[in-house]
């Protein structure tokens, strides 16, 4: 069509094919790259032949008022641009303004109609650098900007003397603290301190998402990873192998501790330090997001006196928070609880616990062998990672004992299909395992959370059972107490699959996961996304973490 149409020669449409089998790159894309067309013709020719409008977004008015009801990571998520609005219609520039789940999202995001139109990805980006990232993150930036703070640069050669006075510097160690204190009161659990090419950038993760700060220049990359390194008890003069360490410092009266890990990159050392603030630990059951009729079961089966008890989920997603919760809940003076950790991240009074140690052979499996000499009642296994880990485990609950650990997999069937994938028999776990659980992490809107109205026709297309005509959600708004960003904190939501007698069965006779999780929803449990489209309706989260967590499973 391009051809018949006078915008693409025989031999360009030759060499764009013969380019595309060797890339595997989209056809439209490489088109442009080789200069075949201009990116805006082709759209335009796009537009015309699905009959769609186009849009050229550097020609048209932009509406700032449209711009404003999208937020900045949909926008670039999808790689779309409102720039008009009309009584209740949106206009939106798309790169795939075929795609109906992005338009249908947008429908409940907004509570506007949709009308999209097609527009080319330069000049959406374009629009979005332009509108959003030129104004708005300027604006969630500012609680984080640091003062100029006149250091010496160190050079390439390695002059360890050089770097120990660098080091122990004042104004480099009232950076390096005052990175990590703001760190600590933006609530951020890890902080991670980039080396590029001409820059240097530092990140925090807040509530499971990465926000970059303002950043000191590229030459103070060296002294800040050496401070880094002499806080933690590090090698400062090893730059090519991967580091680990632990430091401490006094935040606000508090000793807060930190995890620290360097790792060897093209443009010098990256590091990510682990904030273990002891203080924002939630070991409180009903603080976690459990549904109530959810928490009633897992307060039953946590008190079992003997069996095993599987948290699963990605790295990150909340687990071992929510072990340290049941253990504390479950902890008397009667019951020796005994834990074997790498790493152990928070302190449980009344707790042992105790750090693995695989480089001189003391693993998860060695120290539950040596548990069963302490006499225990209750034991934590920080992750079964291997087939032994996961029979002496079966063993211990075999013999009397309580047993909690984690899996990583997808959902609380899986955690079968993986135990058996270690080669553990059927049998066996059929016999131990007595609640698995799967979990997500979402993020709690702030107070400053703005309603909106959504039809409820849109709701029912994304699988939410609503009967109303117009439903009132909730999106993020914007505040000092949230920095901007319309989120404070985060809250698990849960999938509770109880093996009951139907459940062993299928697990004795090697049922995949498929068939387990199934009837485990016809026997009532909560799925993840059941438990995520609650917390939406009551106004706790939003349509956007509904549509990550149903995502990821």
């Amino acid at each position: 069509m391009l051809v018949e149409a006078n915008l693409l020669t025989k031999e360009g449409l030759e060499k764009a094919i013969i380019e595309q089998k060797k890339t595997t790159e989209q056809f439209s894309r490489v088109l442009i790259r080789l200069g075949l067309i201009e990116e805006e013709a082709l759209v335009a020719f796009l537009g015309s032949k699905f009959n769609i409008p186009y849009v050229n977004l550097s020609k048209t008015y932009i509406d700032t008022l449209a711009v404003s009801t999208i937020r900045y990571e949909i926008a670039k998520k999808y790689l779309l641009f409102p720039f008009g609005k009309e009584d209740s219609v949106l206009k939106i520039a798309m790169v795939d303004p075929l795609n109906a789940a992005v338009i249908n999202e947008l429908v409940v995001e907004t509570g506007y109609q949709i009308k999209p139109s097609i527009a080319s990805e330069a000049g959406i980006r374009k629009a979005i650098k332009e509108y959003y990232e030129e104004e708005i993150p300027q604006e969630q930036k500012k609680k984080f900007e640091k003062k100029k703070i006149d250091v010496k640069v160190i050079g390439e050669e390695i002059n360890i003397d050089r770097i120990m006075r660098q080091g122990s510097e004042a104004p480099l160690i009232n950076l390096v603290n005052h990175l990590l204190t703001e760190a600590v009161k933006a609530k951020a659990s890890d902080v991670h301190v980039e080396p590029y090419e001409h820059s240097l950038r530092i990140r925090y993760r807040i509530d499971g998402v990465l926000y970059e700060v303002a950043s000191p220049p590229k030459e103070m990359h060296h002294p800040i990873i050496s401070r880094i390194k002499i806080m933690s008890e590090m090698d400062i003069a090893e730059r090519r192998l991967p580091q680990d360490g632990r430091c401490k410092i006094r935040v606000e009266g508090r000793e807060i501790d930190f995890r620290v890990s360097t790792v060897p990159t093209n443009f010098g050392e990256k590091s990510v330090i682990r904030v273990l603030d002891s203080s924002s630990l939630c070991v409180d059951l009903t603080s976690l997001g459990f549904e109530p009729d959810a928490l009633v079961i897992f307060e039953k089966y946590i008190s079992v006196p003997h069996g095993m008890i599987l948290v699963t989920g990605p790295t990150g997603s909340g687990k071992t928070t929510t072990l340290y919760s049941a253990l504390r809940s479950i902890n008397t003076p009667e019951k020796n609880i005994v834990t074997i950790e790498d790493p152990v991240e928070f302190v449980l009074p009344g707790v042992n616990q105790i750090q693995a140690k695989p480089d001189i052979g003391f693993d998860f499996a060695s120290g539950l062998r040596s548990f069963m000499r302490q006499d225990p009642d209750i034991i934590l296994v920080g992750e079964i990672r291997d087939r032994e880990t996961a029979e002496v485990a079966i063993n211990a609950a075999l013999t009397g004992h309580l047993v909690f650990s984690t899996l990583h997999t997808n959902d609380a069937a899986g955690a079968v299909t993986r135990l058996v994938n270690m080669g553990v028999e059927p049998f066996l776990i059929a016999s131990t395992v007595v609640m698995a659980v799967a979990q997500r992490l979402v993020r709690k809107l702030c107070d400053c959370k703005i309603p909106y109205e959504v039809p409820g026709e849109s709701l029912r297309s994304m699988g939410i059972d609503v009967w109303e005509d117009r439903v009132t959600l909730y999106k993020p708004g914007g505040c000092e107490r949230c920095v901007n960003i319309g989120y404070k904190g985060r809250c698990g939501v849960f999938e509770i699959l109880v093996v009951n007698e139907q459940i062993k069965d299928l697990i004795i006779h090697r049922e995949p996961s498929n068939v387990i999780y199934r009837t485990a929803v016809d026997s009532g449990m909560l799925t993840l996304k059941e438990a995520v489209i609650r917390k939406v309706l009551a106004g706790a989260t939003t349509i956007d973490e509904m549509m990550r967590v149903s995502a990821e499973v």
